[in-house]
């Protein structure tokens, strides 16, 4: 075989070759968009298939089990608890409080009673509030301004109000209220004075002792309602006996 026809023959081998391995190629690449070989050709877009970036569908109802999940338990909140455990409570100074006005319509200084320490449940807790006592109907106004926090009907406390201070460090707890003052909101301001209601016996208040169950409880602006805070007696403020 000449020099020539041995060019020829490599040029052909070169050519057919080439080809081969283009026909090849080409399959192997439509190969690799089947699901079967694209983990193994292309890890980084087969991770992305499993994991498919969010959308707002799959955040909602990722998060629907968030938005659901009460904030407290139930016996937690039907107990209104309130525990001198919140440090980051301060306490407030006397005239931050010095110009409350008695709850209850027609009830004077003198009429009141101190039953902050007063033992209930067979000692197991204190009362840490004052009853005051008045007929069934009598009005019930705010010791302060404020907005409602919380409008709530409960095992222990009955119709019941949560108020928070303008400073939002303090809440006032109203409880056993006979009704509501028409048209009261949660969100809604109020002005000291303001009518609430009136007295009763909802909850666990004995029937033929109608009164208004009336606490302040020291918090922080950002603590909700339910959370643990600090009790603050009212009676000196109320009796004017403050310092």
């Amino acid at each position: 075989m000449g020099a020539v026809d041995r060019i020829l023959t490599i040029i052909v081998t070169a050519t057919i070759t080439s080809m081969v391995w283009i026909v090849a190629g080409g399959s192997l690449i439509e190969m690799s968009d089947s699901d079967s070989q694209i983990e193994k050709t292309r890890p980084g877009e087969a991770a992305s298939s499993a994991n498919p970036p969010l959308t707002r569908e799959t955040v909602a109802a990722e998060d629907e089990g968030e938005e659901t999940r009460p904030q407290a338990s139930l016996a937690e909140r039907e107990r209104n608890v309130i525990s001198p455990d919140r440090a980051s409570a301060t306490r407030p100074r006397s005239s931050d409080l010095g110009q409350l006005v008695i709850p209850v319509l027609n009830v004077r200084p003198d009429d009141l009673s101190d039953s902050f320490l007063a033992e209930r449940d067979g000692g197991a807790r204190l009362h840490e509030a004052i009853d005051i006592m008045a007929p069934k109907g009598t009005s019930v106004i705010a010791a302060a301004p404020g907005t409602i926090e919380r409008i709530y009907q409960s095992e222990t406390g009955g119709n019941s109000l949560y108020i928070r201070s303008t400073d939002k460090q303090t809440i006032f707890y109203y409880a056993h209220l006979d009704k509501y003052a028409p048209g009261l909101k949660e969100g809604q301001k109020v002005r000291r004075g303001q009518r609430l209601g009136a007295v009763g016996t909802t909850g666990n208040a004995a029937p033929d002792a109608p009164h208004l169950h009336f606490s302040i409880m020291r918090t922080t602006k950002d603590a909700q309602w339910w959370e643990p805070t600090n009790a603050i007696n009212p009676y000196p403020y109320l009796a004017k006996e403050a310092e």
